[in-house]
Protein backbone atom coordinates (compact mmCIF):
# COMPACT_ATOMS: atom_id res chain seq x y z
CA UNK A 1 0.00 0.00 0.00
CA UNK A 2 0.92 3.33 -0.78
CA UNK A 3 0.29 7.19 0.91
CA UNK A 4 0.33 10.33 -0.81
CA UNK A 5 -0.74 13.93 0.81
CA UNK A 6 -3.10 15.72 -1.68
CA UNK A 7 -2.37 18.85 0.43
CA UNK A 8 -0.95 21.62 -0.97
CA UNK A 9 1.33 22.40 1.80
CA UNK A 10 2.52 20.89 5.14
CA UNK A 11 -0.40 22.52 7.47
CA UNK A 12 -3.15 22.73 8.79
CA UNK A 13 -5.70 23.23 5.67
CA UNK A 14 -7.29 21.03 2.89
CA UNK A 15 -7.00 18.00 4.76
CA UNK A 16 -6.94 14.95 1.96
CA UNK A 17 -5.15 11.63 1.50
CA UNK A 18 -4.66 9.06 -1.00
CA UNK A 19 -4.39 5.10 -0.23
CA UNK A 20 -3.38 2.85 -3.11
CA UNK A 21 -3.35 -0.59 -3.00
CA UNK A 22 -2.84 -2.51 -6.12
CA UNK A 23 -5.45 -1.06 -8.82
CA UNK A 24 -7.65 -0.05 -5.80
CA UNK A 25 -7.89 3.90 -4.85
CA UNK A 26 -9.34 5.30 -1.17
CA UNK A 27 -9.71 8.76 -0.53
CA UNK A 28 -9.14 10.35 3.20
CA UNK A 29 -11.45 13.52 4.21
CA UNK A 30 -11.69 15.73 1.29
CA UNK A 31 -11.16 19.40 3.46
CA UNK A 32 -11.20 22.84 1.54
CA UNK A 33 -8.68 25.33 3.62
CA UNK A 34 -10.34 28.10 5.55
CA UNK A 35 -7.68 30.61 4.88
CA UNK A 36 -7.52 30.18 0.83
CA UNK A 37 -10.16 30.95 -1.95
CA UNK A 38 -11.15 29.85 -5.15
CA UNK A 39 -9.43 26.68 -6.55
CA UNK A 40 -6.41 27.67 -4.32
CA UNK A 41 -8.48 26.33 -1.73
CA UNK A 42 -8.88 22.85 -2.35
CA UNK A 43 -6.40 19.51 -2.09
CA UNK A 44 -4.59 19.30 -5.33
CA UNK A 45 -6.04 15.99 -6.83
CA UNK A 46 -3.61 15.66 -9.27
CA UNK A 47 -2.15 11.88 -8.82
CA UNK A 48 -6.11 10.52 -8.71
CA UNK A 49 -7.37 9.85 -12.37
CA UNK A 50 -10.77 10.70 -13.11
CA UNK A 51 -13.32 8.05 -11.74
CA UNK A 52 -10.43 6.16 -10.20
CA UNK A 53 -11.54 6.17 -6.86
CA UNK A 54 -13.47 3.04 -5.04
CA UNK A 55 -14.16 4.75 -2.09
CA UNK A 56 -14.48 8.09 0.13
CA UNK A 57 -13.93 8.22 3.89
CA UNK A 58 -14.92 11.22 5.51
CA UNK A 59 -13.61 11.45 9.32
CA UNK A 60 -16.23 14.33 10.28
CA UNK A 61 -18.20 17.55 9.17
CA UNK A 62 -15.46 20.29 9.97
CA UNK A 63 -15.37 22.57 6.48
CA UNK A 64 -11.03 21.51 6.27
CA UNK A 65 -12.59 17.86 6.30
CA UNK A 66 -15.57 18.00 3.99
CA UNK A 67 -15.48 21.35 2.12
CA UNK A 68 -14.07 20.19 -1.36
CA UNK A 69 -16.27 16.34 -1.11
CA UNK A 70 -18.81 17.92 -4.21
CA UNK A 71 -15.86 19.09 -6.75
CA UNK A 72 -14.06 15.21 -6.00
CA UNK A 73 -17.60 13.51 -6.37
CA UNK A 74 -17.91 15.08 -9.37
CA UNK A 75 -14.51 13.71 -11.06
CA UNK A 76 -15.26 10.52 -9.08
CA UNK A 77 -19.07 10.22 -10.07
CA UNK A 78 -19.53 6.58 -8.90
CA UNK A 79 -17.75 6.08 -5.87
CA UNK A 80 -19.28 5.41 -2.69
CA UNK A 81 -18.62 8.34 -0.12
CA UNK A 82 -18.66 6.18 3.41
CA UNK A 83 -18.93 8.03 7.14
CA UNK A 84 -21.22 7.86 10.22
CA UNK A 85 -25.08 8.78 9.57
CA UNK A 86 -24.46 11.79 12.00
CA UNK A 87 -21.64 13.37 10.02
CA UNK A 88 -23.59 12.38 6.84
CA UNK A 89 -26.70 14.57 7.60
CA UNK A 90 -24.08 17.42 9.21
CA UNK A 91 -22.45 17.21 6.03
CA UNK A 92 -24.89 17.75 4.30
CA UNK A 93 -26.21 21.45 6.33
CA UNK A 94 -22.59 22.75 5.96
CA UNK A 95 -22.15 21.63 2.41
CA UNK A 96 -25.35 23.58 1.90
CA UNK A 97 -24.41 26.66 3.63
CA UNK A 98 -20.65 26.69 2.26
CA UNK A 99 -23.29 27.22 -1.39
CA UNK A 100 -24.67 30.11 0.45
CA UNK A 101 -21.14 31.73 1.73
CA UNK A 102 -19.68 31.39 -1.90
CA UNK A 103 -22.52 32.89 -3.64
CA UNK A 104 -21.83 36.15 -1.45
CA UNK A 105 -18.11 36.35 -1.69
CA UNK A 106 -18.70 36.03 -5.54
CA UNK A 107 -21.06 39.16 -5.26
CA UNK A 108 -19.29 41.26 -2.73
CA UNK A 109 -15.18 40.11 -2.99
CA UNK A 110 -15.55 39.16 -6.76
CA UNK A 111 -14.47 35.96 -6.62
CA UNK A 112 -15.40 34.61 -9.78
CA UNK A 113 -14.84 30.78 -9.57
CA UNK A 114 -17.84 30.56 -6.50
CA UNK A 115 -19.67 29.09 -6.16
CA UNK A 116 -17.69 25.52 -6.78
CA UNK A 117 -20.70 23.38 -6.72
CA UNK A 118 -24.56 24.44 -6.54
CA UNK A 119 -27.24 23.13 -4.19
CA UNK A 120 -29.02 20.88 -6.85
CA UNK A 121 -25.86 19.59 -7.02
CA UNK A 122 -25.32 18.73 -3.22
CA UNK A 123 -29.38 17.33 -3.50
CA UNK A 124 -27.65 14.90 -6.08
CA UNK A 125 -24.40 13.59 -5.07
CA UNK A 126 -26.05 12.27 -1.83
CA UNK A 127 -26.96 9.37 -3.62
CA UNK A 128 -23.19 7.74 -3.42
CA UNK A 129 -23.09 8.54 0.56
CA UNK A 130 -23.20 5.26 2.40
CA UNK A 131 -23.28 5.55 6.29
CA UNK A 132 -22.03 2.69 8.51
CA UNK A 133 -22.11 2.37 12.46
CA UNK A 134 -19.50 2.58 14.76
CA UNK A 135 -17.12 -0.26 15.81
CA UNK A 136 -18.62 -2.65 12.95
CA UNK A 137 -15.86 -4.04 10.57
CA UNK A 138 -17.14 -3.83 6.33
CA UNK A 139 -15.47 -4.69 3.46
CA UNK A 140 -14.55 -1.71 1.52
CA UNK A 141 -16.97 -1.38 -1.74
CA UNK A 142 -15.08 -3.34 -5.04
CA UNK A 143 -11.71 -3.99 -2.96
CA UNK A 144 -10.24 -6.40 -0.38
CA UNK A 145 -9.85 -4.09 2.05
CA UNK A 146 -11.50 -4.05 5.17
CA UNK A 147 -12.70 -1.30 7.51
CA UNK A 148 -14.14 -0.22 10.56
CA UNK A 149 -14.98 3.25 12.51
CA UNK A 150 -14.25 4.27 15.88
CA UNK A 151 -15.14 7.09 18.00
CA UNK A 152 -13.21 9.94 17.64
CA UNK A 153 -14.32 12.29 20.59
CA UNK A 154 -14.13 15.19 18.30
CA UNK A 155 -17.56 16.40 17.43
CA UNK A 156 -20.92 14.39 17.29
CA UNK A 157 -19.98 11.67 14.51
CA UNK A 158 -16.45 11.68 14.27
CA UNK A 159 -14.39 8.78 13.69
CA UNK A 160 -10.90 7.14 12.81
CA UNK A 161 -10.89 4.83 10.39
CA UNK A 162 -8.83 1.81 10.50
CA UNK A 163 -8.30 0.07 7.01
CA UNK A 164 -6.95 -3.39 6.53
CA UNK A 165 -5.13 -5.10 4.18
CA UNK A 166 -4.47 -8.91 4.44
CA UNK A 167 -2.51 -8.76 7.59
CA UNK A 168 -1.61 -5.17 7.61
CA UNK A 169 -3.39 -2.49 9.20
CA UNK A 170 -3.49 1.11 9.15
CA UNK A 171 -5.06 3.67 11.63
CA UNK A 172 -5.92 7.31 10.29
CA UNK A 173 -6.96 9.53 13.69
CA UNK A 174 -9.06 12.12 11.85
CA UNK A 175 -9.14 15.35 14.20
CA UNK A 176 -9.28 13.32 17.74
CA UNK A 177 -9.94 14.56 21.50
CA UNK A 178 -8.83 12.05 24.20
CA UNK A 179 -10.85 13.57 27.03
CA UNK A 180 -14.40 13.76 27.28
CA UNK A 181 -16.46 17.04 26.38
CA UNK A 182 -19.45 18.42 27.85
CA UNK A 183 -21.45 16.35 24.96
CA UNK A 184 -18.77 14.45 23.56
CA UNK A 185 -17.53 11.07 25.21
CA UNK A 186 -13.66 10.67 25.01
CA UNK A 187 -12.05 9.06 21.86
CA UNK A 188 -12.42 5.15 21.82
CA UNK A 189 -9.63 4.19 19.76
CA UNK A 190 -7.48 0.94 19.14
CA UNK A 191 -4.25 1.00 20.49
CA UNK A 192 -3.10 -2.53 19.37
CA UNK A 193 -2.30 -4.06 15.99
CA UNK A 194 -1.83 -0.81 14.01
CA UNK A 195 1.11 -1.15 11.79
CA UNK A 196 0.76 2.05 10.19
CA UNK A 197 -0.41 5.79 12.31
CA UNK A 198 -1.51 8.88 10.60
CA UNK A 199 -2.46 10.80 13.58
CA UNK A 200 -2.96 14.95 13.61
CA UNK A 201 -0.49 17.16 15.23
CA UNK A 202 -2.71 19.83 15.98
CA UNK A 203 -1.23 21.34 19.27
CA UNK A 204 2.16 20.66 18.97
CA UNK A 205 3.16 23.69 19.65
CA UNK A 206 0.56 24.42 22.72
CA UNK A 207 1.57 23.45 26.04
CA UNK A 208 -0.87 23.50 28.57
CA UNK A 209 0.04 25.49 31.64
CA UNK A 210 1.01 23.54 35.24
CA UNK A 211 -2.68 22.74 37.17
CA UNK A 212 -4.98 23.09 33.90
CA UNK A 213 -7.87 21.02 34.42
CA UNK A 214 -11.35 21.53 32.27
CA UNK A 215 -13.01 22.11 35.68
CA UNK A 216 -10.93 24.96 36.30
CA UNK A 217 -11.88 26.54 32.82
CA UNK A 218 -15.51 25.84 33.41
CA UNK A 219 -15.45 27.45 37.08
CA UNK A 220 -13.24 30.28 35.64
CA UNK A 221 -16.09 30.95 32.79
CA UNK A 222 -18.51 30.76 35.34
CA UNK A 223 -16.83 33.39 37.55
CA UNK A 224 -16.73 35.43 34.17
CA UNK A 225 -20.36 34.99 33.65
CA UNK A 226 -20.86 36.26 37.06
CA UNK A 227 -19.37 39.49 36.99
CA UNK A 228 -20.65 40.51 33.91
CA UNK A 229 -24.19 40.04 35.03
CA UNK A 230 -23.07 42.00 38.16
CA UNK A 231 -21.62 44.64 36.01
CA UNK A 232 -25.30 44.72 34.25
CA UNK A 233 -23.34 43.74 31.07
CA UNK A 234 -23.40 41.19 28.58
CA UNK A 235 -21.03 38.53 27.67
CA UNK A 236 -20.40 37.12 24.25
CA UNK A 237 -18.75 34.20 23.43
CA UNK A 238 -17.19 33.38 19.54
CA UNK A 239 -17.85 29.70 18.85
CA UNK A 240 -17.91 27.91 15.89
CA UNK A 241 -21.53 26.72 14.62
CA UNK A 242 -20.50 22.93 14.28
CA UNK A 243 -19.15 21.26 17.68
CA UNK A 244 -18.06 24.20 19.98
CA UNK A 245 -21.69 25.63 19.94
CA UNK A 246 -23.12 22.45 21.16
CA UNK A 247 -20.87 21.78 23.52
CA UNK A 248 -20.63 25.66 25.09
CA UNK A 249 -24.78 25.92 25.46
CA UNK A 250 -24.90 21.91 27.49
CA UNK A 251 -21.96 23.52 29.28
CA UNK A 252 -23.12 26.94 30.44
CA UNK A 253 -26.83 24.67 30.98
CA UNK A 254 -24.69 22.72 33.56
CA UNK A 255 -23.23 25.75 35.11
CA UNK A 256 -26.66 26.87 35.98
CA UNK A 257 -28.23 23.51 37.07
CA UNK A 258 -25.05 23.73 39.81
CA UNK A 259 -26.29 27.13 40.55
CA UNK A 260 -22.49 28.78 39.59
CA UNK A 261 -23.91 31.13 37.37
CA UNK A 262 -27.16 32.96 37.80
CA UNK A 263 -30.67 32.73 34.95
CA UNK A 264 -29.21 34.33 31.72
CA UNK A 265 -31.11 34.36 28.49
CA UNK A 266 -28.72 32.81 26.12
CA UNK A 267 -29.22 33.59 22.10
CA UNK A 268 -27.36 31.57 19.59
CA UNK A 269 -28.51 31.88 15.59
CA UNK A 270 -28.20 31.18 12.11
CA UNK A 271 -26.15 27.90 11.51
CA UNK A 272 -25.57 27.36 14.51
CA UNK A 273 -29.26 26.64 15.21
CA UNK A 274 -29.64 24.42 12.05
CA UNK A 275 -26.72 22.43 13.53
CA UNK A 276 -28.21 22.05 17.01
CA UNK A 277 -31.02 21.24 15.24
CA UNK A 278 -29.15 17.93 14.11
CA UNK A 279 -27.69 17.05 17.36
CA UNK A 280 -31.13 17.27 18.96
CA UNK A 281 -32.11 14.99 16.24
CA UNK A 282 -29.23 12.40 16.85
CA UNK A 283 -29.49 12.55 20.77
CA UNK A 284 -30.90 9.09 21.14
CA UNK A 285 -28.98 7.71 18.66
CA UNK A 286 -25.22 9.00 19.26
CA UNK A 287 -22.15 7.98 21.77
CA UNK A 288 -22.64 10.76 23.92
CA UNK A 289 -22.98 12.40 27.61
CA UNK A 290 -26.22 13.31 28.39
CA UNK A 291 -28.30 11.03 26.11
CA UNK A 292 -32.06 12.16 25.07
CA UNK A 293 -31.06 15.68 25.96
CA UNK A 294 -32.44 18.37 23.31
CA UNK A 295 -30.38 21.22 23.59
CA UNK A 296 -33.30 23.22 21.71
CA UNK A 297 -35.91 21.62 24.70
CA UNK A 298 -34.50 21.40 27.38
CA UNK A 299 -31.94 23.69 28.11
CA UNK A 300 -33.65 26.27 30.43
CA UNK A 301 -31.22 29.54 29.42
CA UNK A 302 -31.48 29.11 25.57
CA UNK A 303 -33.79 31.58 23.96
CA UNK A 304 -36.13 29.82 21.58
CA UNK A 305 -35.73 31.26 18.14
CA UNK A 306 -38.44 33.40 16.27
CA UNK A 307 -39.76 31.48 13.13
CA UNK A 308 -38.86 34.34 10.66
CA UNK A 309 -37.48 34.14 7.05
CA UNK A 310 -35.99 36.93 7.61
CA UNK A 311 -32.47 37.57 8.76
CA UNK A 312 -33.06 39.25 12.22
CA UNK A 313 -30.06 40.95 13.71
CA UNK A 314 -29.17 40.30 16.87
CA UNK A 315 -28.47 43.13 19.73
CA UNK A 316 -27.23 42.94 23.12
CA UNK A 317 -29.33 43.03 26.27
CA UNK A 318 -27.77 43.46 29.62
CA UNK A 319 -27.28 40.34 31.70
CA UNK A 320 -27.41 38.37 28.19
CA UNK A 321 -25.57 35.81 27.03
CA UNK A 322 -24.15 35.32 23.01
CA UNK A 323 -22.60 32.00 21.88
CA UNK A 324 -22.59 33.49 18.37
CA UNK A 325 -20.62 32.19 15.18
CA UNK A 326 -17.94 32.34 13.65
CA UNK A 327 -15.38 31.41 16.54
CA UNK A 328 -12.33 33.48 15.40
CA UNK A 329 -14.82 36.90 14.21
CA UNK A 330 -14.54 36.23 10.58
CA UNK A 331 -15.54 39.53 8.71
CA UNK A 332 -19.32 39.32 7.88
CA UNK A 333 -20.23 36.80 10.18
CA UNK A 334 -22.53 37.27 13.04
CA UNK A 335 -19.95 37.19 15.89
CA UNK A 336 -17.90 40.05 13.92
CA UNK A 337 -20.81 42.25 13.57
CA UNK A 338 -22.35 41.68 16.86
CA UNK A 339 -18.59 42.91 18.63
CA UNK A 340 -18.61 45.55 16.18
CA UNK A 341 -21.44 47.11 18.60
CA UNK A 342 -20.07 45.22 21.55
CA UNK A 343 -16.46 45.91 22.27
CA UNK A 344 -16.70 49.83 23.40
CA UNK A 345 -18.72 48.92 26.27
CA UNK A 346 -16.54 48.44 29.62
CA UNK A 347 -19.46 46.34 31.33
CA UNK A 348 -19.53 43.52 28.40
CA UNK A 349 -16.65 40.85 28.27
CA UNK A 350 -16.03 38.48 25.55
CA UNK A 351 -14.75 34.56 26.34
CA UNK A 352 -12.65 33.15 23.57
CA UNK A 353 -12.96 29.56 23.89
CA UNK A 354 -11.32 28.02 21.03
CA UNK A 355 -8.93 28.57 18.37
CA UNK A 356 -7.92 31.69 16.05
CA UNK A 357 -5.94 32.05 13.72
CA UNK A 358 -3.53 34.90 14.35
CA UNK A 359 -4.57 36.21 10.94
CA UNK A 360 -8.12 36.75 12.34
CA UNK A 361 -10.09 39.39 13.95
CA UNK A 362 -11.31 37.38 16.52
CA UNK A 363 -7.21 37.35 16.65
CA UNK A 364 -6.72 40.80 17.57
CA UNK A 365 -9.25 41.53 19.91
CA UNK A 366 -8.51 38.41 21.98
CA UNK A 367 -4.79 40.05 21.83
CA UNK A 368 -5.14 43.72 21.97
CA UNK A 369 -4.76 45.88 25.01
CA UNK A 370 -7.49 48.03 26.93
CA UNK A 371 -8.11 50.68 24.81
CA UNK A 372 -6.21 49.96 22.18
CA UNK A 373 -8.50 50.45 18.28
CA UNK A 374 -9.91 47.66 16.77
CA UNK A 375 -10.88 47.10 12.77
CA UNK A 376 -13.10 44.08 12.47
CA UNK A 377 -13.49 44.02 9.44
CA UNK A 378 -12.72 46.30 6.16
CA UNK A 379 -15.81 48.14 5.57
CA UNK A 380 -15.91 49.26 9.64
CA UNK A 381 -14.81 51.92 11.38
CA UNK A 382 -11.84 51.06 13.85
CA UNK A 383 -13.24 50.75 17.84
CA UNK A 384 -12.17 51.15 21.02
CA UNK A 385 -11.47 48.08 22.66
CA UNK A 386 -12.92 48.39 26.25
CA UNK A 387 -14.98 45.03 27.11
CA UNK A 388 -12.91 42.24 29.00
CA UNK A 389 -11.49 39.66 26.94
CA UNK A 390 -10.66 36.62 28.53
CA UNK A 391 -9.60 33.23 27.45
CA UNK A 392 -10.45 29.59 28.28
CA UNK A 393 -8.81 26.25 26.97
CA UNK A 394 -12.34 24.13 26.02
CA UNK A 395 -9.94 22.92 22.76
CA UNK A 396 -12.22 19.53 20.48
CA UNK A 397 -8.66 18.32 19.79
CA UNK A 398 -6.05 16.11 21.45
CA UNK A 399 -3.30 17.85 24.12
CA UNK A 400 -0.11 17.10 22.46
CA UNK A 401 0.91 14.79 25.59
CA UNK A 402 -2.61 12.77 25.00
CA UNK A 403 -1.63 12.56 21.47
CA UNK A 404 2.16 11.45 21.80
CA UNK A 405 0.79 9.28 25.02
CA UNK A 406 -1.49 7.37 22.11
CA UNK A 407 1.41 6.93 19.14
CA UNK A 408 3.58 5.68 22.13
CA UNK A 409 1.06 2.72 23.35
CA UNK A 410 0.54 2.13 19.45
CA UNK A 411 4.00 1.61 18.75
CA UNK A 412 3.19 1.99 15.03
CA UNK A 413 6.32 0.33 12.66
CA UNK A 414 5.47 3.92 10.69
CA UNK A 415 3.79 7.33 12.05
CA UNK A 416 2.57 10.03 9.62
CA UNK A 417 2.24 13.17 10.64
CA UNK A 418 -0.61 15.43 9.25
CA UNK A 419 -2.70 18.12 10.07
CA UNK A 420 -0.75 20.26 11.54
CA UNK A 421 2.47 23.39 11.47
CA UNK A 422 6.01 22.98 10.70
CA UNK A 423 6.55 23.85 14.44
CA UNK A 424 3.70 21.34 15.78
CA UNK A 425 5.16 18.13 13.89
CA UNK A 426 8.70 19.35 15.06
CA UNK A 427 7.65 18.60 18.78
CA UNK A 428 6.04 15.46 17.69
CA UNK A 429 9.13 14.14 16.29
CA UNK A 430 11.82 15.72 19.26
CA UNK A 431 10.18 13.44 21.32
CA UNK A 432 8.84 10.44 19.46
CA UNK A 433 12.60 10.35 18.75
CA UNK A 434 13.32 9.15 22.52
CA UNK A 435 10.05 7.43 23.21
CA UNK A 436 9.56 5.04 19.97
CA UNK A 437 13.25 5.63 18.00
CA UNK A 438 11.90 2.28 16.24
CA UNK A 439 9.02 4.09 14.36
CA UNK A 440 9.59 5.78 11.22
CA UNK A 441 8.51 8.98 11.27
CA UNK A 442 7.60 11.13 8.05
CA UNK A 443 6.11 14.47 7.62
CA UNK A 444 4.77 13.97 4.00
CA UNK A 445 5.49 16.55 1.19
CA UNK A 446 2.33 17.11 -1.61
CA UNK A 447 2.32 14.03 -3.61
CA UNK A 448 5.40 12.32 -2.46
CA UNK A 449 4.56 8.56 -2.46
CA UNK A 450 5.07 6.34 0.79
CA UNK A 451 5.14 2.62 0.47
CA UNK A 452 3.45 1.87 3.92
CA UNK A 453 4.09 -2.15 3.49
Amino acid sequence: MRFRNLTRRREIGANSYLLEAGDHRVVLDVGMHPKQVGYAALPDFGPLAHDSADAIFITHAHHDHIGALPVLQRKQPNTPVIMTEVTGELTSGMLHNSVNVMTKQREEESITEYPLFTHRELDGIRAQWIYRDLDRPFTVPNTNLEATLHDAGHILGSTGVMIREGSNTLFYTGDVNFEPQTICQAADFPTSGIDVLIMETTRGDFSRPEGYSRKGEKERLAALIRDTHEANGALLIPVFALGKTQEVVMMLHELHQEDLIPMMPLYIGGLSTKVTVLYDHYASRSRRSYPGFRLLEDTDLLVPRKNSRKRQEIVASPRSLYALSSGMMTEHTVSNQFAAKFLDNPRNAIAFVGYTDPTSPGYTVRNAKQGEMIKLSRDLAAIPLRARVESFDLSAHGTREQLADYAEKVKPKKLIMVHGEESAQNWFANRFAETIPDTELIRPDTHQPIDLW
